[in-house]
């Protein structure tokens, strides 16, 4: 083995459009990737996640083991991803299809574990033993680090923030309920206030409209971020609703969890200060205590698009290192 690439573990970042796979050393260095479309076929995913593990190796790399990031719940012993209605999977045994045709130890972690695990070693979290991970994406997503830990519950579903009923009777959502937070605090529904309110006064937000086709409908998030970056007012009452949400959702979990540190991650977290700013200004309003209580600090995530990819390469490096990995993961 090239002692260069010792030690040397596989993340795979697994998408409903794509599939990203690292060869990743111990520093979170990304030394060899892959990336390759996700296949439409159900049936398919898993063997392509494989396909992508064995081009990132090309020969050329020992590698030790394979973590996967899945969105979805995975079961407690990080073999099957029970639901991912992205990817269509009902009760997938992924771990078992990768480890067969790679010959590698595989784990599975939900994909918001894995990049709040990327996030606690390498990036916004370094530091901290108790972090809260939000990733305001699509979807709504949560990881947390407990002591130095990553927290899975007991049946490896903790997390899952996006689906708290937020709203009694509120916004329908596609889990079923109605009024879960990930309908008012994601990037999905960020985009969806933006054109809600160009419908409701399309005047006043004939700058960001100009960026996209000129109507509601046409109207993006990279939009509402850039006309916000000029100073538009209207894209800034966009964020500051978002950031109404988003802070009263960081309260709601850190009235539980009381983290040292929250970063924002996923496509919210990566437009900044648009973002940051008003989610802290009302999280501290939301949060109990007052000027007796400690918050907090609120931060966006900075390992980048390869957190989960990253974090998943260093939980399967524990897992395959440790004796006992359930006792510290």
């Amino acid at each position: 083995m090239n002692e260069q690439n010792g030690g040397l573990t596989v993340g795979v970042d697994l998408g409903g459009t794509k599939i990203a796979a690292g060869a990743v050393d111990p520093a979170g260095e990304v030394v060899s990737r892959v990336r390759i479309p996700t296949p439409h076929d159900p049936d398919r995913i898993a063997e392509a996640v494989a396909e992508a593990v064995q081009r990132v190796r090309a020969g050329r790399y020992e590698v030790r083991a394979v973590g996967v990031g899945a969105a979805g719940y995975v079961d407690a012993d990080r073999s099957t991803v029970r639901f991912a209605p992205n990817l269509g999977w009902h009760d997938k045994a992924i771990r078992d299809i990768v480890q067969e045709a790679t010959g590698l130890p595989v784990v599975v972690e939900n994909d918001a574990n894995a990049a709040a695990w990327g996030e606690f070693i390498h990036g916004a979290g370094a530091g901290h033993d108790d972090m809260l991970m939000v990733m305001a994406g699509t979807g709504l997503g949560g990881g947390i680090i407990s002591r130095g830990r990553l927290f899975r519950g007991r049946f490896g579903m903790a997390g899952e923030i996006g689906h708290y009923r937020a709203v009694p009777d509120g916004l329908p959502c596609p889990c079923g309920q109605h009024g879960c937070m990930e309908q008012y605090a994601s990037g999905a529904a960020h985009t969806r206030r933006a054109r809600e309110m160009a419908v409701a006064d399309p005047a006043r937000a004939a700058a960001v409209l100009a960026l996209g086709d000129g109507t509601p409908s046409g109207l993006e998030g990279h939009h509402v971020t850039k006309a916000a970056l000029g100073g538009d007012p209207f894209s800034l009452d966009v964020f500051a609703q978002s950031g109404r949400w988003l802070g009263q959702a960081l309260a709601d979990l850190a009235s539980i969890l009381d983290p040292s540190v929250i970063v924002i991650g996923g496509g919210l977290g990566d437009t900044g200060e648009l973002i940051r700013r008003p989610a802290e200004i009302s999280y501290r309003r939301a949060l109990g205590g007052g000027e007796h209580r400690v918050y907090a600090e609120v931060r966006t995530a900075t390992a980048g698009s390869d957190a989960g990819l990253v974090g998943a390469a260093n939980l399967a490096r524990l897992h395959e290192l440790l004796s006992s990995p359930a006792s510290v993961l």
